[in-house]
Formats: C-alpha cells, sequence, structure tokens
C-alpha cells in the first residue's frame, strides 16, 4: 500500500479516537451506574472499540516511513495500549473475573471474534543498537557454555557371561528366522510362476461388461471428489494445492513491503543527522539572543521584587527549576491585588461557633453527595491526558497540511526546529541561571552591606512575607536571610531519605555477570515459539450460558489474550509500563500438558526478553547460605534491570510454598526463597520492566495466602474445549507431517479426547505418525481409529482433578470476590459500611 493509504488509515483511527474521547469525557460527567451489568457493558464496548483503534494505529505505524509522523503515532499507540489494559482492570474489579466473554457485544456491533484479539505491535521485538548488543552477548555466552561442557564419557557396562550368551542366542534366532522367512518367500513364488489354471468355456461378454462397470464407477468417483474439492475451495473451507506457492502479486508485496522497510532505516537515519545540524545552528545563530533576553528579563524581576519588599530575593534552586519559575509566575502588580484580596477574605472569615456551624453544614452536604453517588463509576485514566494530547498535535500539524511536495515522506525540518529551540533555551537557561546567581550576590553584597536598622529591616522583611505567602511558596523568594532557605532545604532532604539497596557487584561488569548466570543456568535461552502458536478457539457461548445462570470454562483463545494484556503489552513497552496498572507477578495454574511452559517462552519471544530461571530444582545446591542466597537474588535481579524486558520464570511454583515438604525433597530446600524472593520482588517499581512468572500444576499442595501474597494474578488454564481441539488436531497433525484427507475424521476426533491436553495429542501423534507411516499415506491414508490405541495409554484430565482446580480458585481472592458478588452479600455489606459512616457523623454532630 502507498504512504498515503497508512496516513488515511491513521486518520480514520483518529477520528474514532475523537468520538471515544468525547463519550469518555463528556461536558457534564456521568451518574454513577447501579446496574452492574449495563456499567460492564458500556466497559465491554470501550473496550472492544479500543482494540480496534489499536489494530488500525498498529498496521499504520508497521509501514509509516515519515519519522515524526511514526514517532507521534507511536506515542497515541501506547496510549491506547495503556488505555487497553486500564478498561481490562476495571471489568476485571466489576466482574471478579480474569475472564470476560462480549459475544454478544460482538453480535451487537456486527464484528467476528477476530477483532477481539489483541494485536501485538511488531516494535515490540525491534530494540536499539545497545540492547541488541546485549542480547547477542547473551546469545555469545549460552553458546560458549554449550561448548564448553563435555560431554560425559563413554561407559561400558559389565555383563555377565549367562546375559551375553542369551544375547547371542537371540541375535543367532532372530538371523536364521529371517532366512527362513526369505526362503519361504521364494519358494511360493516359485510354485506361482509355475501353476497352471483351467481357462473353461469363459464369457467375454461378461467379463467385459465387468470391466466396463470397474472402471465407470472409478471415473464417477474421481468426478465427483473433483467437483467436491472444487466446491471447498470455492467456499474458503481448504486451500487450493496447486496454489500453496505464493502468487506474483504476494511476491511483489512482500517485496515492497521489504523496500519499505529500507526507507524507514534510511529515513530515520536522516532524520538524526538533521537534529544534531539543527541543534547547533539554533545554538549558535539564537543562543546569544536568547541568554540577553533572559538576562534583561531576570534583571528586571530583581528589581521589581526589591521594589515590592526592600530586599533582593533569594534566587531559585536549580531543582526547584531555577529561572523557569520566574517566568511562569506573576508580576508584582497581579501579587498586589492578590494579596488585598486575601486580606479581605481574612477579615470576612467566621469564628468560634460560626466556623463549626459552617464546617458542619458542609461535612452534611458530603455526606449528601456520597449518598447520591452511591453506583459504579470509571476509574480516572492516566492516558486519556495522552490522547487528547495526541489527537491536539495532529489536528494542528498534520490533518489539513499539504504534503503535495514531500512525496517521498521527508522530515519537516520547521518542526524540527520548534522542539528543538526549547532544548536550547533550557541548555541555556542553565548557563544564565549560573551568572545571574553571581551577579545577584554582587548586588546584594553592593546594595545591602551600608543599610544599617537590622532590626527594622528584619521586621519589615517579615511583616512582607506574611502578606506574600502564596507568592513565596513556590519560589522561596522573600526569606528572612539564607540560613532560612538553607535549612529548610536540609529538612526537605532528611525528610526524603529512603533505604537504597546495597549493590553487591558494584565493581564487576555486565558481562562477568551474565557470564556467571549462564555458568549456574539460572539465564537461559528462550524457546522459538510465538503467542500465535498457542492455538486455541473462541468461546462462542460465554453470554448465553452466563445468562442461563451456567459458569462457562473459558477457551484456550481467552487464556492467550489474557497472557497479551498482563505480560506482553506491558513488557513490550515502557511508557505503557510506568502509567498502566502494574502486574510484578503472575501464576499460570493448569493441569499437565495445557501449554504453561510454552505461554512463559512465547512471552520472552514477543517481547524480546531474557529469561532468568529461580525455579526450585534448577537453584538446588547453587548459592548456599544466607549469604549465597542474597548474592543469587541481587545477581538476577540486577542483570533482569540491566538487560529489561526480562522474564524470571519459576517452574514447580507450589514447592516454594509447601504446606509439608516430602521426604524425597527435603535435601533440596524448595523454600529457602521464599521470603527473600518477595523482598526483591517489592523492590520492582513501574520503570523497571522485570516480570515474574510462576506456573505449576499441584496448587493444592502449597499454602495459599503466602501463595497469593507473591502473585497478584492468577490464571487459571483449563483443558481445550472442542472447538480447540479441533483445531489442534489438524494443525499437529500436519506439523508432524501427516495429511489430513477425508478418510481422517477430525470431528469424531476431537469428541472422543475430551479431558486430554494439548500435551497428550503431541504424544499420541508422534507415536503414530513415523518416518513410515508418513512415506505409507498416499496409498494408505490416515484415519482416526489409528490414534485411539495411543490415546488410550495415555491417562486424561479427569472431572475431580478440574473440579478440585476449581475449588482451590475460588479460595483465592478474586474467587472469594466473586462469590461474594454472585451472592450479593457484596452490596449488602457497602450498603451497610455507608450507612453506619453516616450514623458515626451524626453522632459526632
Amino acid at each position: 500500500m502507498s504512504q498515503r493509504t497508512y496516513f488515511q488509515l491513521w486518520a480514520d483511527a483518529q477520528v474514532e479516537l475523537r468520538h471515544l474521547l468525547d463519550e469518555e469525557l463528556p461536558a457534564e460527567p456521568r451518574r454513577p451506574e447501579k446496574d452492574r451489568v449495563v456499567f460492564f457493558q458500556r466497559l465491554a464496548t470501550f473496550y472492544v472499540r479500543y482494540i480496534r483503534t489499536l489494530r488500525q494505529l498498529e498496521e499504520a505505524y508497521d509501514l509509516m516511513v515519515h519519522p515524526q509522523k511514526r514517532r507521534l503515532v507511536r506515542r497515541i499507540l501506547d496510549s491506547v495500549m495503556g488505555r487497553v489494559l486500564e478498561l481490562k482492570n476495571e471489568m476485571v474489579e466489576t466482574e471478579s473475573l480474569e475472564y470476560h466473554y462480549m459475544d454478544d457485544v460482538l453480535h451487537d456491533m456486527k464484528l467476528t471474534p477476530a477483532e477481539l484479539e489483541i494485536p501485538i505491535p511488531r516494535y515490540f521485538s525491534e530494540h536499539s543498537k545497545e540492547v541488541q548488543q546485549r542480547k547477542a552477548m547473551v546469545a555469545d555466552l549460552l553458546k560458549m557454555v554449550e561448548m564448553n561442557e563435555s560431554p560425559e564419557p563413554l561407559t561400558v557396562k559389565r555383563m555377565s557371561p549367562e546375559k551375553a550368551v542369551r544375547l547371542v542366542q537371540l541375535a543367532e534366532r532372530a538371523r536364521q528366522g529371517r532366512l527362513r522367512a526369505k526362503l519361504s518367500m521364494e519358494c511360493r513364488n516359485m510354485n506361482r510362476m509355475y501353476r497352471t489354471k483351467d481357462s473353461g468355456a469363459a464369457d467375454m461378454e461378461l467379463a467385459a461388461t465387468c470391466i466396463q462397470k470397474v472402471w465407470r464407477s472409478f471415473l464417477t468417483r474421481r468426478r465427483t471428489k473433483a467437483e467436491r474439492q472444487e466446491e471447498m475451495i470455492f467456499l474458503g473451507m481448504i486451500m487450493d494445492p496447486n496454489h500453496q506457492q505464493p502468487s506474483p502479486a504476494e511476491l511483489t508485496a512482500q517485496a515492497n513491503e521489504a523496500c519499505t522497510r529500507v526507507k524507514q532505516e534510511e529515513h530515520e537515519e536522516a532524520y538524526q543527522k538533521s537534529i544534531e545540524v539543527v541543534t547547533n545552528q539554533l545554538r549558535d545563530m539564537e543562543g546569544h539572543d536568547m541568554s540577553k533576553t533572559m538576562k534583561e528579563q531576570i534583571r528586571q524581576w530583581f528589581i521589581e521584587c526589591r521594589n515590592a519588599t526592600g530586599v533582593f530575593p533569594d534566587y531559585p534552586d536549580e531543582d526547584d527549576g531555577g529561572s523557569a519559575l520566574i517566568f511562569a509566575e506573576k508580576n508584582p502588580q497581579q501579587l498586589i491585588e492578590e494579596l488585598a484580596e486575601k486580606e479581605v477574605a481574612a477579615n470576612n472569615k467566621p469564628k468560634g461557633k460560626e466556623e463549626k456551624k459552617e464546617k458542619g453544614k458542609k461535612d452534611k452536604a458530603m455526606v449528601d453527595k456520597e449518598e447520591e453517588a452511591a453506583g459504579l463509576t470509571m476509574m480516572p485514566s492516566a492516558f486519556l491526558s495522552d490522547l487528547e494530547e495526541g489527537h491536539k498535535t495532529f489536528v494542528d500539524f498534520w490533518q489539513t497540511r499539504d504534503e503535495s511536495e514531500n512525496f517521498i515522506q521527508r522530515h519537516e525540518v520547521e518542526l524540527i526546529k520548534e522542539e528543538k529551540r526549547k532544548v536550547v533555551e533550557a541548555e541555556i537557561q542553565k548557563q544564565v541561571d549560573e551568572q545571574m546567581r553571581q551577579e545577584l550576590a554582587e548586588w546584594k553584597l553592593s546594595v545591602d552591606k551600608d543599610k544599617g536598622g537590622k532590626t527594622k529591616a528584619n521586621a519589615k522583611v517579615s511583616e512582607l512575607n506574611t502578606m506574600c505567602t502564596d507568592y513565596m511558596k513556590p519560589l522561596e523568594l522573600f526569606a528572612n536571610s539564607m540560613d532560612f532557605t538553607q535549612q529548610k532545604k536540609k529538612a526537605s532532604k532528611s525528610g526524603k531519605k529512603k533505604k537504597k539497596e546495597k549493590d553487591l557487584t558494584a565493581d564487576r561488569t555486565l558481562e562477568s555477570l551474565c557470564q556467571e548466570l549462564v555458568e549456574q543456568g539460572l539465564l537461559k535461552q528462550a524457546d522459538r515459539v510465538r503467542l500465535h502458536d498457542y492455538l486455541g478457539d473462541y468461546s462462542y457461548l460465554g453470554t448465553t450460558m452466563r445468562q442461563n445462570d451456567i459458569e462457562p470454562m473459558p477457551s484456550l483463545s481467552d487464556v492467550r489474550q489474557v497472557l497479551s494484556l498482563y505480560a506482553v503489552l506491558p513488557l513490550g513497552s515502557q511508557p505503557v509500563h510506568e502509567k498502566a496498572p502494574l502486574v510484578k507477578a503472575m501464576l499460570l495454574v493448569g493441569p499437565s500438558g495445557v501449554g504453561k511452559k510454552m505461554l512463559v517462552h512465547a512471552v520472552c519471544q514477543e517481547t524480546g526478553s531474557t529469561m532468568f530461571d529461580l525455579s526450585p530444582l534448577n537453584t538446588a545446591g547453587k548459592y548456599p547460605g544466607k549469604s549465597g542466597l542474597a548474592m543469587m537474588l541481587h545477581l538476577v535481579f540486577k542483570v533482569a534491570r540491566l538487560l529489561q524486558p526480562s522474564v524470571i520464570w519459576v517452574e514447580d511454583a507450589e514447592k516454594m510454598f509447601y504446606k509439608k515438604v516430602p521426604k524425597e525433597e527435603k535435601e533440596l530446600d524448595p523454600k529457602r526463597l521464599k521470603k527473600d524472593l518477595l523482598k526483591s520482588l517489592k523492590l520492582i517499581k513501574g520503570e523497571d520492566r522485570v516480570l515474574l512468572i510462576g506456573t505449576t500444576k499441584d496448587p493444592l499442595s502449597a499454602d495459599i495466602k503466602s501463595l497469593c501474597k507473591m502473585y497478584s494474578k492468577i490464571i487459571l488454564i483449563p483443558r481445550p474445549d472442542y472447538g480447540s481441539r479441533y483445531i489442534l488436531w489438524k494443525h499437529l497433525i500436519q506439523k508432524q507431517g501427516g495429511e489430513v484427507t477425508q478418510a481422517l475424521d477430525l470431528s469424531s476426533l476431537a469428541k472422543i479426547t475430551d479431558g486430554y491436553t494439548p500435551g497428550h495429542m503431541v504424544q499420541a501423534i508422534q507415536s503414530v505418525l513415523t518416518k513410515r507411516r508418513i512415506l505409507m499415506q498416499t496409498s494408505r491414508p490416515l484415519t482416526a481409529a489409528e490414534f485411539v490405541p495411543q490415546l488410550a495409554k495415555i491417562d486424561p484430565v479427569f472431572q475431580e482433578e478440574e473440579e478440585a482446580l476449581k475449588n482451590w480458585y475460588t479460595k483465592t481472592p478474586l474467587g472469594k470476590k466473586r462469590i461474594k458478588a454472585a451472592t450479593g452479600k457484596e452490596e449488602e455489606e457497602a450498603g451497610k459500611g455507608k450507612t453506619a459512616k453516616t450514623k458515626r457523623k451524626k453522632k459526632k454532630k
């Protein structure tokens, strides 16, 4: 597509964003919604619309060439992703569920389930040069360690003479059996050659009729099969085997896409060079005038403040913004007017009983307002202001801009000047502040040193200070002396002291730390799997089952969507991770074979994250003692921050929280990380793109309170439903080299494998589809009956096991909240709490 098409796609997304912002930020605030179902429908509608906008913006950003447009689209794209996460968080708080069913919303909006899939931006896997160098360093270390690991020496097992004789006998008998079979086959062939047949009186006409019948039936079957295949291809049910190779149009589109990406890199390099050139030009041509103007304004401010107060002011500190505060504040005339108004207000201020009465009236009004506002309202957003700003920039600069002369989509130099002029002003402002501080000190020495009567001057200054409190707070201009401001600074600094984490490896390089972690097996390479490889169908009857008071089980598609929201989007974007609801740790719970490990590796691949393994079995025997444990966690979390985004994986997370450690695992000490890992997790902040992911198949053996304290998000992964099993069988058989024909009844196979996980299906397929069986498919196609014996050898996930996991999930914080909401206790408790508060306030009055 052309660049005009991508710009139009961006413009369409901005139109939809404008509608969304108008609905979310109306002129008059919405009334609280008392009906929880109606409120959730509003949230779900916003959620689906934002996902559609996210998909449009991602497609426009991916192949847009203009560097300045790309930056603006990137900011808007990050804000839309953050808003999607905020809406997801609100839906979880409203329904007390991690999985939501919005098939009724899709039906009303006439959308397909594919529209609900979370698009993962391509730039998540594109990193800066520094990050790429770090990733390459880790990959080289992993290869080096693999090469240095010497293979185990071959050992010859000793064998008794009896076993050796028995082994030789078996081999010899097998050889003789093969020879006898070969000899009997040759004898049969010789007998066939010399066998004679009584021809008798053959009816030639009957024989010809029989041959015609067989031949015509064969031709009819072949014609019918070809017509059926043509119809299925026409309907889009199967792919055309003659056109599996990419068409010329597809090859041309791929070449154009590659050419566009090359242009993106070229335009980005030209843009960066232009930034340096323009910045230097602004410094040389406008820097002197900027400095001169700032100095004149600051000197004028010195004189005005001295005329108003009688003394020169203190210069604002660099931490407070320096002279930027001076230019942002009001002039002395405005200050005097505000002071006069405040004096009038102070004189009219009620005192004593009158003041208490007015306060009581205000409290009563607040209580009435709270009672009226009883209901559900949307939480304040950290991204709507960014979306407003991005839309305003689009309308002001790009919507009506004439780009007829910029066909190749080069950068706009004037826009660079406007952006970098502010940067140059900030640089010059720091230099001017240093010079003007010295000049102010010289003025004070030359003008104020001959002043007599310190007591009168101090009285005058204190009187003026009480009148100018609002002007003094932001600027600290009218203090009695420099000692006062210095004491204030010391007090503020002492009050903000916080404990910092000790750096136990301050003298070591990142490469040495990574090498140690790789050698210890704590830093690993993630498998090459993507999130779209985690196959599963959409749950089409979720809302219908809810209406009939049946709680539906989530599908594998829902699991993939939740992982995209909680793990992929925050790890892939720094602004989203800083502002969106923070998820530090999540736990994947499900039976063996549902794909928990695959999901962890897929998250690492989608976001380019570094993977660390802190599983109890992997850390057993490494870094012994308390000091060694502290060093191990320090190394892991320090390298994880430096190589962010990072994923810390804990396999068999229940072992860390055992109620009672089994005898065979006491030597491994699986609970050694329990306390220290939680402390290290608390030190993760919004700017640290580090996520702890635990996986467990037996959460019942763990202490649920400590487990939920570690993992804020618990995702229950069920066994696949019928739709997901059908897709899995088809894809896994084709991936293993099998051919899906009409002889293979996938529907029956998906029906009889209820309770089997994707891991069980892979085992059955690998055991059936051997090399020999793959070669025999042309003469003997695959059938569903061939997989039944292999499935019979595998124990499925029984209903009792699934019910036990469901019952365990109801004991988690979110599960308890869901039960309360379902029984209506939550609303009753909220109502009782509000009435109790009003009664207490009335008693106080």
